[in-house]
């Protein structure tokens, strides 16, 4: 069943190709969606996909080398069917 989440990555997670990487593995794992920087320092990621490998991108995530994540808030989201994804700019 299709999922969609919207994940708020807070911490050191900004200017250090955090966005390309959640990018790279969305495309991997045919989540479909975007993911962008926020003015308040955060990243938001909107994933649409089957739940697992939402899970598996989400975890992926965790495990970036230079980012240091200090918090993870996942909200559900309405499935919209999305194309791509995408890297958005402010």
């Amino acid at each position: 069943m299709k999922k969609a989440k919207r994940v708020y990555f807070s911490g050191i997670v900004q200017d250090i190709f955090f966005r390309a990487f959640i990018k790279e593995n969305a495309e991997k794992f045919d989540i479909k969606g975007f993911v962008r920087n926020l003015e308040d320092g955060r990243v938001e990621a909107f994933f649409e996909g089957n739940q697992d490998e939402i899970e598996r991108v989400i975890e992926l995530c965790k495990n970036h080398k230079q980012a240091k994540i200090d918090n993870i808030e996942i909200k559900e989201e309405k499935f919209q069917d999305l194309k791509g994804f995408k890297i958005l700019h402010i």
